[in-house]
């Protein structure tokens, strides 16, 4: 059976999405297929990164030893791992919480496969990142009301395009909708004025936990 590529498996509190707040663990998987300017993890994405080769199972055993419900899978990009659904499957059946954060440009498909089933947390990339042509609209009709849409803004471009997104796939009301700031990029304040003058009702706007209640370059965090 082939094996993950892991970076990191870390006990630590969602900082964004449905479960923000909550303790999870989190098991980041080497390797992205973008390359997104305002990237905070390009660390586990270059060929030489370190990791660790670890079976589905290897890795449900170190999530049992947590003690936590909550499993993370994030990365880089974990759904273009070849053996993602075998862990899915197999954290799935042991009974835990999971949660999948995806970039926007993978097939979320499998996750529909999977018997309790997991959340998806999509990006979808604005053009600050750069990879907006990558993006793969056709996963919108894939996600549940229980599924979250997030937009990475950089500048008020991104607001306008996000709205815009918003609107053409009708999201508000189909999945839960978040506005993230790039970290340092853009002011929150602004965010919500633009929030107002839009009327976006429905939308969250979101801070990452995580980087206010450690350094913002910290890993393992």
């Amino acid at each position: 059976m082939e094996k993950l590529k892991v970076c990191e498996i870390f006990e630590s509190i969602n900082g964004e999405g449905t479960r923000a707040g909550q303790l999870a663990v989190f098991v980041r998987l080497k390797g992205c297929n973008l390359n997104c300017s305002y990237c905070d993890t390009k660390w586990a994405n270059v060929p030489n990164a370190a990791f660790t080769e670890m079976s589905p199972e290897e890795i449900c055993g170190r999530v049992k030893a947590s003690g936590f419900e909550n499993v993370t899978l994030t990365g880089g990009e974990p759904l273009i791992h070849p053996n993602v659904e075998k862990l899915l499957e197999t954290l799935c059946k042991a009974g835990f919480s999971v949660e999948i954060e995806t970039n926007g440009s993978a097939d979320i498909s499998a996750a529909d496969a999977i018997a309790n089933r997991p959340l998806i947390t999509m990006d979808y990339k604005l053009p600050s990142s750069g990879m907006e042509g990558f993006m793969r609209p056709e996963n919108f009709s894939l996600l549940k009301a229980c599924d979250t849409v997030k937009f990475v803004c950089g500048s008020h471009e991104d607001l306008t395009r996000a709205a815009e997104v918003i609107d053409e796939y009708g999201l508000i009301g189909k999945c839960h909708v978040y506005l993230s700031p790039v970290f340092g990029n853009i002011d929150p304040k602004d965010m919500v004025e633009f929030m107002k003058e839009r009327k976006l009702c429905g939308v969250n706007l979101q801070l990452q936990l995580h980087k206010f209640i450690w350094d913002p370059n910290e890993k393992g965090v």
